[in-house]
Order: structure tokens, then C-alpha cells, then sequence
């Protein structure tokens, strides 16, 4: 039942008196806005919820990819670092055996 002391919301009509046909109509039309308002807000919710999941592959994807793309780098780096130690270690050599046959013709000139 409906008291006295109902508080009403700005713009509100006060529902019929108790126990008539029109506060059950009344009652059962505020029910069904809430169901309507209710299931408005779940499927609101639930758009969001899919808005979510596919933002949250996209942003899987593209760490995916990064990371792909980094390690083909890193290989990338790795070999460039293979092959110029390759070219490195021959030089080395060279040196060493330039620095030897300096050592020699400064010998040999001392001598002369």
C-alpha cells in the first residue's frame, strides 16, 4: 500500500490510491519502464563489454607484432655484428703482422 508519506521526484505524478485497478495499471507501467530502462542499461553494458574484448585483441595484435618485428631486428643486428667480426678478425692479424715487420725494419735500420 501507498502511505502518506511517499516522497516524490521532481515532474513525478503521486501513484492512484491503493487497492484500485488504476494503482495496479500504475504500478505495472512504472515496473515495465524499469524493465525497459534495466535492460537498455545490460545491453549498453554488454556493447561495451564487446567494444572491450575487441580493443583489448587489437592491442594483443599489435604488441604481437612488435614483438615480431623487434626479434627480426634483434637477428637482423646479430648477424650484421657476425659478419663484421668476421672482417674484424683478419685485420687484427694484419696489424700484428705489420707491427712485427716495423719492429724488424727498425732493427735492421739501427744496424745499418
Amino acid at each position: 500500500a501507498w502511505g502518506a508519506a511517499v516522497t516524490m521526484m521532481p515532474g513525478e505524478t503521486p501513484p492512484p490510491p491503493a487497492g484500485t485497478a488504476a494503482a495496479a495499471c500504475a504500478n505495472c507501467g512504472v515496473l515495465q519502464q524499469n524493465i525497459n530502462e534495466y535492460v537498455a542499461a545490460l545491453i549498453s553494458l554488454k556493447q561495451k563489454m564487446i567494444d572491450g574484448d575487441r580493443l583489448l585483441t587489437e592491442y594483443q595484435q599489435k604488441c604481437t607484432d612488435i614483438l615480431y618485428f623487434s626479434l627480426v631486428e634483434i637477428l637482423a643486428l646479430r648477424c650484421q655484428v657476425e659478419q663484421m667480426l668476421q672482417k674484424i678478425l683478419p685485420l687484427e692479424k694484419c696489424q700484428e703482422e705489420l707491427g712485427s715487420l716495423k719492429a724488424e725494419l727498425e732493427e735492421k735500420k739501427v744496424c745499418l
